[in-house]
């Protein structure tokens, strides 16, 4: 019977579609058609009212066509590159770890760089290797242990005159007077005191020759072939490394939980030395969290740091940056923060979407219609200018009630994605009984 029904349907539709085109040709006739498709269909519904099961049922619960959509996703914006400015300076190079799905696979191993590769004096932060060094023959069993005391001869005490007479950083050593271990490589790397590495690198491996054999054997070790140490303190110019060398030393000296500390002290107060500063000023600025400073006068100003971010990517960044070479300390920090603030704001939200945003329009075959808008405000975390994807997706109503969700719309930007519903604005009345009964062309397949 449901096949009969749709025959006759379209027997109807196309006595209809005939009346329309005459009427075009010849108004007076299309009338006469007009009044004849009318009789036809008269004629149709009496024989369908009177066959088994009924046309009045089939057409009152027969599914209605799907509505007409008139949409188009919203424009996408675009978000200027970020604000990286790079230090200018003989040599600096940064590592990120923790977005590389943003920055790319290699910001975790090297994301960026200035001048070359070449080897340049450290200065002090030849003092990171010798802590290592020195905890590799003396270990600490975790930060908060003192290790073995060491007590200074007169020859340590008269370290103080020979690094004062360098021009070097120096912390006092009364002879005889004694410390620990963990407060000696301290006062190694926080004031950054030339005597207290070569006194507590001799005490360590028996001399200083022995001392540069364990650190050139730990280098190698770990795979630091650009580096070179002649002595504990950097004081000389052939202490050298490379911006990738010193990358990775920076990840030696973060990874190992007693430097890490120490190198994360703003100030200290021990008997003998006393009171203590860190000569990296930008503890605690933009995130940053270690390691050494050194430099061997104008134009050798050097820093190796280390920063932790939060960008609001779910995890915190990890940074490792060198800047080598610069004129004066106040220009490093300038450098450094530079670089660590556009950082921070390329990673930033783009406003994609506002609630109740119209993006079409549905009408139904029986001429009602309602709006189609963006439920939720939405944004998008993306880094620098990273392009935006946008998907949408409508479906069929089930009910036509405002508010009814009739799709989605989603925006991709990188590894990120975001979603919102799309709903209707307007409750759409169903089709009354007469336009059922008179439009089964309109209705689904039985």
């Amino acid at each position: 019977m449901t096949d009969e029904f749709a025959d006759l349907a379209e027997l109807m539709r196309e006595e209809q579609e005939l009346t329309e085109g005459l009427a075009d040709i010849d108004p007076e006739a299309g009338r006469r058609r007009r009044r004849r498709g009318l009789l036809i269909t008269a004629i149709i519904l009496v024989v369908i009212l009177g066959s088994a099961g009924g046309y009045v049922g089939w057409a009152l619960t027969a599914p209605l066509s799907a509505p007409a959509v008139s949409s188009q996703a919203p424009a996408v914006p675009t978000s200027p590159p970020a604000p990286i400015v790079l230090p200018s300076v003989a040599a600096s190079a940064i590592a990120i770890s923790g977005a590389d799905a943003y920055l790319g696979p290699a910001a975790s191993s090297m994301w960026a760089t200035t001048g070359t590769n070449d080897a340049r004096p450290i200065a002090s932060l030849s003092k990171l290797i010798t802590a290592l060094v020195i905890l590799e023959a003396k270990p600490l069993a975790d930060v908060d242990d003192p290790g073995p005391t060491i007590t200074f001869s007169k020859a340590d005490h008269d370290l103080y005159d020979k690094y004062y007479v360098m021009g070097a950083t120096i912390a006092p050593m009364p002879i005889g007077s004694s410390m620990s271990e963990r407060d000696a490589l301290a006062t190694m790397l926080i004031p950054s005191a030339s005597n207290y590495a070569e006194a507590v690198s001799t005490w360590a491996y028996g001399s200083q020759g022995s001392f540069v054999s364990a650190a050139r054997r730990w280098l190698a070790a770990n795979g630091l072939t650009g580096t070179t140490i002649v002595e504990p303190t950097g004081m000389s110019a052939r202490n050298t490394s490379t911006p990738t060398d010193l990358i990775a030393l920076g990840r030696l000296a973060a990874a190992n939980p007693v430097v890490a500390a120490i190198t994360a002290t703003r100030s200290l107060s021990l008997p003998g030395p006393g009171s203590m500063t860190n000569t990296n000023d930008l503890l605690g600025v933009d995130g940053i969290n270690g390691l050494k400073t050194g430099n061997l006068g104008e134009g050798t100003y050097n820093l190796l740091y280390t920063a932790s971010m939060d960008v609001g990517i779910g995890q915190r960044l990890g940074i490792v940056g060198v800047v080598l070479g610069e004129s004066s300390r106040a220009a490093v920090d300038n450098d450094v923060r530079a670089l660590l603030t556009g950082i921070s704001e390329g990673f930033h939200n783009v406003p994609v979407a506002e609630r109740d945003q119209q993006i079409g329009t549905l009408t139904t075959p029986w001429g009602a219609s309602a709006t189609m808008v963006i439920a939720d405000n939405t944004s998008i975390l993306t880094w620098s200018d990273t392009p935006i994807a946008v998907d949408m997706k409508t479906t069929t109503p089930k009910t036509y009630s405002d508010g009814e969700v009739v799709g989605s719309i989603t925006w991709t930007a990188g590894p990120h994605t975001v979603s919102s519903d799309i709903v209707l604005r307007g409750t759409i009345e169903q089709p009354t009984e007469w336009w059922r009964l008179t439009h089964p062309a309109e209705l689904g397949a039985p």
